[in-house]
């Protein structure tokens, strides 16, 4: 058997934020995927200036060496690579949809989503639109642009409409507090939407895996939450920089998070939506999608995260190791599926 070329797409055109997410979990999907035997891999990094950069690995060394490249340098550099497929490891906008745009004009086929998907699911306000269609429950909900006024009733959740790992997102409990929280949110999109709060009862994850065909439910993921003191996950619950002012994950121990048992109540409820929303979305390879629990059980979708850096940190190769899926072999099915 032939050792498969496999490129990794990771960086952002962004910001520095987006650049070092995307180098946070790349090194670990790099360490923890290696197979020489199985897989030849290469690096292809973006800066916010959209330069490219072939480097030999993430350090910062290996970054400074490589030479940065325009993007029709870097298409005769992915030609001559003759790379079999790509993993994408970009979170920024730019990163989910022209860059694999780029790939599909140059046939190269890639783990995930296709472009229009993850335009669709990255913004809120038209992914929820989509998912109620198809019969998910949704909180109500308004889109506003600046100057608008908010209509909904507090309590209410502000989100901006297009950010990723809660940047921007606050809970308003007065209406007198709607200003300074419109002034946080419009700091991050140019559109917020502002949706009623459902009231806690738990929050859960839940992903998808398309496996011969068939869509595979993982086992739910919980987040620790307090009606008071946690009632809303936020940007702090997930990352954070250290002493030195690198980006690192929030620990995902079980104080945090953990697995939902199978035989749980809530279980087959989000399951079931879940399917939905991964239908209505156009979704391919896998999904994953976030649901407010409220106190009588039922599941409120609030929003998807189509994307996977196969890192053992990552939230589906948590959620199918607990289903007695390696990250090999959920790598290995993710490959086929591009293929």
């Amino acid at each position: 058997m032939s050792v498969l070329r496999v490129l990794h797409l990771v960086g952002s055109a962004v910001d520095d934020f987006y650049c070092d997410l995307s180098r946070l979990y790349a090194e670990n999907c790099l360490e923890f995927t290696a197979n020489a035997a199985l897989y030849e891999f290469h690096i292809a990094c973006i800066s916010p200036d959209r330069r490219w950069r072939f480097p030999k690995s993430l350090s910062g060394e290996d970054l400074a060496l490589a030479e940065p490249l325009s993007d029709a340098e870097a298409v005769q550099v992915l030609t001559a690579l003759n790379i079999d497929v790509m993993l994408p490891q970009m979170f920024c906008l730019p990163g989910m949809t022209y860059y694999r745009s780029l790939f599909d004009l140059l046939k190269i086929p890639y783990i995930g989503n296709t472009p229009d998907v993850m335009a669709l699911a990255a913004n809120k306000a038209k992914a929820k639109a989509v998912v109620a269609a198809s019969g998910v429950a949704v909180p109500q909900g308004e889109l506003l642009r600046r100057g608008d006024r908010p209509q909904i009733a507090t309590p209410a959740v502000l989100k901006p409409v297009d950010a990723d790992n809660s940047l921007g997102v606050v809970l308003v409990k007065n209406p007198s507090d709607y200003d300074a929280a419109l002034q946080t949110a419009f700091g991050y999109s140019e559109q917020v939407l502002v949706e009623t709060f459902i009231e806690l009862g738990r929050e859960v994850r839940c992903g998808i895996i398309v496996q011969d065909g068939q869509l595979i439910c993982l086992p739910l993921e919980e987040y620790l939450m307090d009606k008071d003191e946690r009632p809303i996950r936020s940007y702090e619950d997930k990352l954070k920089r250290d002493a030195t002012g690198d980006l690192t994950m929030v620990a995902k121990d079980n104080h945090k998070s953990w697995i939902v048992d199978r035989s749980d109540p809530i279980t087959e409820k989000v399951w079931d939506a879940a399917k939905k929303c991964h239908v209505a979305l156009g979704c391919q390879h896998y999904s994953l999608f976030d649901f407010r629990i409220d106190p009588s059980g039922k599941p409120w979708f609030l929003e998807a995260g189509l994307y996977c850096s196969f890192a053992k940190t990552s939230v589906i190769s948590a959620m199918a190791k607990a289903s007695g899926i390696s990250l090999d072999t959920l790598f290995q099915t993710m490959l086929n599926n591009a293929l």
